[in-house]
């Protein structure tokens, strides 16, 4: 049977105290799930490119050019581009398609409209989809400001902010199966000798424009396709032989060693802080062979050890609390991930 999560440790860090910290990778389950039937997905651009006056600003040394324009037509076709190119790097669907032209015929750029059912079904009819996702809405605001210095050079800076609707759709539906909103930002900066050397270092707004509308459909991606995420975890160390040895074995990885020294410890202490310490350490090597249930019992083992002793506002039952919470979302979303996975 597959397993639904992957452990990856990618970093380790060494502090001056008694935790060390260090940096996982977990593979968790895309926020919209489709019927286990979907296969194939149509990537769709329904959006209406604003005007080229319209979102844009452009100042040079100081003066506000009443000039600016900028297309955002081909953004639009690259923030389509961009969700697709993720999600077919995760290889969950079998296959991820792009419409080949915008399905919009109104020049109302500011509306968020919906695809019908019936161009849901003409869509999946032709491409031979079984779901659709469309960009609904997508705005862009842009500005350029180019400042000259006493030291010789010039810089120049460009910012994107984007906001757009994305939905999915399935064949028969009558309403969309999930809508989702994104709003995020790019900045660009450079800066040269002169103003050639600098339009050629900075990229256009136009091209600033394609770049950010490419970047929000990959940020779009984790929305309907499993994705991984990097998380903070930690493992207490200590004085003594077996504390020592643990935390060698665990800079290494070597989490069945280092769990025997800490159930050891966590066994044989009188001390209640080594207790509830080696049991937090318990959890994460268990967490790390993806042993879930088993890591949240440890991990709540030591919560309660140290809630008892230092109280709910104690910086440790704090911490505890947090890794809890953290294994509790990651059991619900393995669940969730299997389900994807038809498992």
């Amino acid at each position: 049977m597959r397993n639904a999560f992957y452990l990856l440790a990618i970093g380790l860090l060494t502090s001056c105290s008694s935790i060390d910290y260090l940096s996982i990778e977990t593979y968790n389950p895309a926020e919209i799930t489709f019927p286990e039937n979907i296969g194939k997905i149509l990537v769709v651009n329904n959006v209406v490119p604003q005007p080229e006056d319209i979102g844009c600003e452009l100042t040079l040394f100081g003066t506000k050019q009443d000039t600016c324009h900028v297309k955002a037509d081909s953004a639009l076709f690259d923030a389509c581009q961009g969700l697709g190119k993720a999600m077919v790097d995760v290889s969950f669907f079998d296959d991820v398609l792009l419409y080949h032209d915008a399905t919009r015929k109104d020049d109302v750029y500011y509306d968020d409209v919906k695809l019908t059912p019936d161009q849901v079904t003409a869509l999946c009819d032709e491409t031979g989809a079984d779901a659709v996702i469309s960009f609904d809405r997508l705005l862009f605001e842009s500005s350029k400001n180019v400042v000259a210095f006493a030291e010789g050079y010039i810089a120049g800076d460009i910012s994107v902010l984007m906001s757009g609707v994305i939905r999915s759709y399935l064949p028969g539906r009558p309403t969309p199966l999930a809508t989702v909103y994104m709003a995020d930002s790019l900045f660009f900066s450079e800066s040269a000798y002169n103003q050639i050397l600098l339009d050629q270092m900075l990229p256009s707004q136009e091209e600033a424009l394609r770049a950010s509308g490419e970047y929000l459909g990959m940020r779009a991606s984790p929305n309907f396709v499993p994705h991984w995420t990097r998380e903070t975890r930690w493992f207490y160390s200590g004085m003594g032989t077996q504390w020592k040895e643990a935390t060698a074995f665990a800079r290494t990885e070597k989490w069945e060693n280092a769990a025997e020294r800490w159930k050891h410890l966590y066994e044989n202490s009188k001390n209640w802080k080594a207790q509830a310490k080696a049991a937090s350490n318990i959890a994460l090597s268990h967490e790390m062979k993806s042993e879930l249930r088993e890591a949240h019992e440890w991990a709540s083992k030591s919560r309660d050890i140290f809630k008892k002793n230092e109280g709910e506002d104690g910086k440790n039952t704090k911490l505890q609390t947090l890794y809890v919470e953290a294994l509790l979302n990651r059991l619900r979303s393995d669940r969730k991930l299997n389900m994807q996975f038809g498992k």
